[in-house]
């Protein structure tokens, strides 16, 4: 049987490729999902890739990878990296390894992306890279 890693992406990831290019890459999200697929059969993997602009998804999302038996979670939680006490709570709640995955290097930019509250409860994070982040993530997550 496959094991499954699930791709989660939290708010406004829906419009990579045209949001902030110079921060985001031209990379869609689809082109992303597509890269990943064809590495996760080479890894004998499978992916579940899903976006949601909502924390509550994130957050129930977290608790099925756990339900259904998944391998590891990559989160991109965007946004609520920064500011969700919720989507921290539920990646320390499961024990399902979680890798924190961001396209640019939040560490490099406002002070405010300095903050990872989902860095604090997951296993490692991959940062700066652009599309390039999922696939290391990926690659790390096959060897759980």
């Amino acid at each position: 049987m496959t094991e499954t890693i699930y791709v989660l992406n939290g708010p406004n990831l829906n419009l990579l490729g045209t949001r902030e290019p110079e921060i985001y890459g031209s990379d869609t999200l689809d082109d992303i999902a597509g890269s990943l697929e064809d590495r996760a059969r080479e890894l004998n993997l499978a992916i579940d890739m899903r976006q949601s602009n909502h924390e509550g998804h994130l957050v129930d999302w977290l608790h099925e990878a756990q339900a259904r038996g998944a391998k590891a979670v990559i989160l991109n939680a965007g946004a609520f990296t920064h500011t969700s006490i919720a989507v921290h709570d539920a990646i320390k709640s499961i024990k399902t390894p979680v890798i924190e995955v961001h396209l640019s290097n939040p560490h490099t930019r406002e002070a405010f992306r300095h903050v990872s509250y989902v860095g604090r409860a997951a296993k490692g994070t991959i940062a700066g890279f652009g599309a390039l982040s999922y696939t290391l993530a990926l690659e790390a997550a096959a060897r759980f």
